[in-house]
């Protein structure tokens, strides 16, 4: 792989790390969301990453490249809703209140919606890096070219 595949790999985990922290966002935004255009309160949102490889090989639990030779990086596979039932709140006074009083609200924890920001965000940066790493390592190339 050549330092601007770095660049490709390093970039399609940015976009895929972007889109964790968006829907983490959405998810916190919704955590009181009791009614959704599907009737329903939200559903809290997980996104599913895999290998952009066509095809990867592996001999004794080495991976080797994908057919091409290119590693492929990381894309979105899908974004899915969590299937876990959500929460139900006795608040007879709630317009979306059932028969009983109680209403239906995301299954939402804040706590593990911060994990996981963070965890997209650190990913986010550590990325960042390696593209400025591999930056470098062009220009550096470019240099001694020049000489």
């Amino acid at each position: 792989m050549n330092l601007f595949g770095v660049m490709d790999v390093s970039g399609s985990a940015l976009e895929a790390e972007r889109m964790r922290a968006e829907v983490v966002a959405s998810n916190m935004a919704n955590a009181e969301t009791t009614r959704t255009a599907d009737g329903g309160p939200y559903r809290r949102q997980h996104v599913v990453f895999e290998s952009a490889a066509e095809q990867q090989q592996s001999f004794a639990g080495h991976l080797l490249s994908a057919g091409n030779g290119d590693i492929g990086g990381v894309k979105i596979s899908a974004v899915v809703a969590d299937k876990t039932a959500g929460l139900r709140r006795y608040d007879p006074q709630h317009p979306d209140a059932d028969a009983d009083g109680y209403v239906n609200y995301p299954d939402i924890n804040p706590l593990t919606e911060m994990v996981d920001l963070m965890g997209a965000t650190r990913a986010y940066g550590l990325n960042t890096s390696a593209v400025q790493a591999t930056k470098g390592m062009i220009s550096s190339s470019l240099d001694i070219l020049k000489s």
